[in-house]
């Protein structure tokens, strides 16, 4: 029997999305539908003094339109309104709660209507009438203002000191600016409010989130919200937290008594959440035989005026590099914006990014080459915890890296290399993430005719996880794949985390590792009860499924059919549900890792950079799927390109408004911006991180590319651009 763990199996997804049978949150199409379209502020600060609706309810087929004024009863407490994401510090954003703006963009109304088109005509009769007030969206020009906040490592030693002592010191700031997840979803939500109860259709990544969110909101029991998304396409962090378009979708359905669809436009989404801009300043020092005496880093990031949200840009050196005296500090802006959230490797892609930057530099400073500067300074332990990892295949991340690349052949000398017209750089960088792993609960149910249906309330954002789900189900069943269905994405399946963090792989499938061996366990009570069993002196761990049978470990010929042993205890199918237990253990650090290595092509005169060679070395224990973790990885790359080379949020400080706020004008890298990407599973056997030996691939891939081609595009140029995206402008000087 084909074993499928670690096998490259296609996605079992791959067809119905391919053929349009899968459905996503605004394809839900039920008798009686109404649209809505949101009418959107376009002040960053002030209050609403009045709101004409009436040249909008004169149009033809408009329904109503709801704003604070009209809308059905919302919770008046702010706890209500925290999700399981929500930042600890802050009241959350309240959807036409009243008539306070707190950002461009939010909505100010709802425009309900037969028709997606005729809602969208009418939106433009609403005339709003605003009192403005003094708005700040610039983090450099309110940099001063920046408070700090706790910081996620503690400090050793003296950093301060030991860096004005140290032989070779190396200080810069580096820029991240403001950035937008664009999934090529669009978020949308359908609301249908029957008999008292509610079942709503929603672009999540956690419909168990969103439904706890709905009941806080609407004073409603759980048993009376059902929220499901079977498929997502795409979410990259923007869908953690419950976006207000649910909101809107559920008080238009309450106050019509009829389903409602809202479904944002893409416009509309950049008054969602983003990744913070950010100001990364690094101080390192060093002694002369290259190793790192002193490391400092301080962040200045980017948060709303009405919550607090950060993540941990600054104790990523701790995870790779030894050095006695450390400082960080984490500190926020507050801005007229939307709460800033999860992105992509959120703190990783940010603060690693300036992290590699800076030990470049400093390898520059001490003419050495960068990837012996990093086996130098290679940590073994965790330095902030002192603790060892479970397991860090860095090193040969590294080596293996460094083969395929042809590092040896680099010449160290900036704009020493060249093809042509075009100038060549080679760069790299470390990668590092968190391996997580949360609390899952899975029910596996399996019949006599040798079909399992494994189900979580997991979602599947398009990583693959409806497959690897079933691969594992699979292999510990000892079922072939196709008698196995998936069931996600439904706030009434069994508890499951949020999937985001690259922890969702190791908590469902050790979580179904556990509820198959209870089934196994169940099946081996029955063949017990088989005439003459081969197995009646066996315990559970003396057994496996495999072939469709229950047999021996020991001698494969003592074996029982399941139909059989299920026919023997007169059962038509076995039902159970397992959690996972996550102990909180201390005792190790629990990392991927990786090592990018990165060359660049820049035109001399026109300063046009092309990304045309990039091999990713990654270490992230057991892969489940070669294909799947393959395009996870080789995605992350992209989005470093883009990261390096295309994306920003361009905002008017005028008028508190993003200029750029559709993917024509905000760049995202294209084919011809994608070049030739290897990507290599290095062997990391672990063993103590979880039964599987499982971590998660879903952020590892992004973090440190930015690094690698700004890196290489010093090489190329030997001009160095601390802020992104490295633009053709900052590479050339034009007379």
């Amino acid at each position: 029997m084909a074993t499928y763990i670690g096998s490259a199996t296609s996605r079992v997804d791959g067809r119905a999305k391919v053929t349009g049978e899968a459905k996503y949150a605004g394809e839900f199409n039920v008798p009686g539908l109404v649209h809505g379209y949101v009418v959107e502020s376009a002040i960053p600060r002030g209050r609403i003094v009045r709101i004409d609706t009436s040249g909008a309810l004169e149009v033809d087929g408009v329904i109503d339109v709801l704003t604070h004024r009209n809308r059905p009863p919302m919770a008046d407490r702010d706890d209500a309104y925290k999700d399981d994401v929500a930042p600890e510090k802050g009241s959350p954003y309240r959807p036409l709660y009243n008539d306070r703006i707190l950002f461009t963009g939010q909505p100010v109304a709802l425009v309900l209507a037969e028709d997606w088109e005729t809602a969208r005509v009418a939106a433009s009769m609403v005339k709003v009438e605003y009192q403005k007030e003094p708005h700040v969206t610039d983090l450099h020009a309110e940099r001063s203002r920046a408070f700090a906040i706790d910081a996620p490592e503690k400090p050793r030693g003296d950093a301060e000191k030991a860096f004005a002592s140290a032989a070779v010191r190396h200080a810069a700031e580096y820029f991240i600016p403001t950035e937008h997840h664009n999934p090529m979803e669009l978020f949308a939500s359908t609301a249908i409010w029957e008999d008292g109860r509610l079942t709503v259709y929603d672009k999540t990544q956690g419909v168990q989130n969103v439904q706890k969110y709905l009941c806080g909101v609407f004073k409603m029991k759980p048993d009376e919200v059902r929220v499901m998304s079977p498929h997502m396409g795409g979410g990259f962090g923007a869908g953690l937290r419950p976006q207000y378009q649910v909101v809107l979708a559920v008080l238009g359905a309450r106050a019509l008594k009829r389903p409602v669809r809202v479904m944002l436009t893409r416009a509309q989404m950049y008054a969602l959440g983003y990744r913070p801009a950010s100001i990364e300043r690094l101080a390192l020092g060093a002694s002369s035989g290259g190793t790192i005496e002193s490391m400092q880093h301080e962040t200045i990031a980017v948060t709303s005026q009405f919550e607090e949200f950060a993540r941990n840009d600054t104790g990523w050196g701790n995870l790779l590099y030894k050095s006695p005296n450390a400082k960080f500090a984490h500190k926020l802006v507050k801005l007229d914006l939307p709460t800033s959230c999860d992105m992509r490797a959120p703190g990783a892609a940010t603060g690693v990014y300036a992290l590699e930057c800076a030990m470049d530099e400093l390898a520059i400073a001490l003419n050495t080459d960068p990837v012996q500067l990093r086996l130098q300074c290679y940590s073994e332990r965790h330095q902030g915890e002192d603790v060892p990892y479970t397991s860090k295949q860095l090193r040969e991340c590294y080596r293996q890296g460094v083969a395929e690349f042809g590092w040896n052949k680099r010449n160290p000398e900036p704009r020493s290399m060249r093809e042509g017209s075009e100038l060549v750089g080679w760069g790299m960088a470390s990668g590092v993430w968190e391996a997580l792993q949360m609390p899952a609960t899975v029910r596996i149910v399996l019949t006599a005719n040798g079909h399992a249906e494994v189900a979580t309330a997991a979602s599947d954002i398009g990583t693959g996880t409806y497959t690897i789900m079933a691969q594992v189900a699979a292999d510990m069943l000892g079922l072939p794949i196709d008698s196995i269905s998936v069931k996600l994405g439904d706030s009434t399946l069994p508890q499951c985390p949020l999937e985001g963090g690259s922890w969702i792989a190791s908590s469902v499938c050790n979580a179904i590792a556990n509820t198959a061996h209870a089934v196994r366990g169940d099946l081996l009570k029955l063949a017990k009860g088989v005439k003459d069993s081969p197995l009646a002196g066996a315990s559970v761990d003396e057994v496996a499924l495999t072939d469709g049978k229950i047999v021996s470990k020991r001698d494969a010929s003592r074996a029982v059919p399941i139909a059989s042993a299920m026919q023997a205890g007169n059962a038509d199918r076995i039902t159970r549900e397992e959690t996972n237990k996550v102990a909180e253990d201390k005792s190790h650090a629990r990392n991927v890792h990786s090592a990018i290595f990165a060359e660049v092509k820049v035109d001399e005169e026109l300063g046009v950079i092309r990304v045309t060679r990039v091999v990713d070395a990654v270490a992230a224990g057991r892969i489940l799927n070669l294909k799947t973790a393959h395009s996870q990885v080789m995605g992350g790359v992209v989005w470093g390109i883009g990261m390096a080379l295309h994306e920003e949020t361009l905002f008017d400080q005028r008028f508190g408004r993003i200029m750029n706020a559709n993917i024509a004008e905000y760049h995202v890298p294209v084919n011809a911006d994608v070049h030739d990407i290897k990507v290599i599973f290095v062997e990391e056997p672990d063993e103590t991180i979880n039964p599987l030996g499982v971590k998660g691939l879903g952020e590892i891939g992004i973090v440190g590319v930015a690094a690698a081609i700004a890196n290489a595009v010093y090489h190329a140029t030997g001009k160095r651009v601390r802020d992104l995206p490295i633009t053709l402008d900052k590479v050339v000087s034009f007379n």
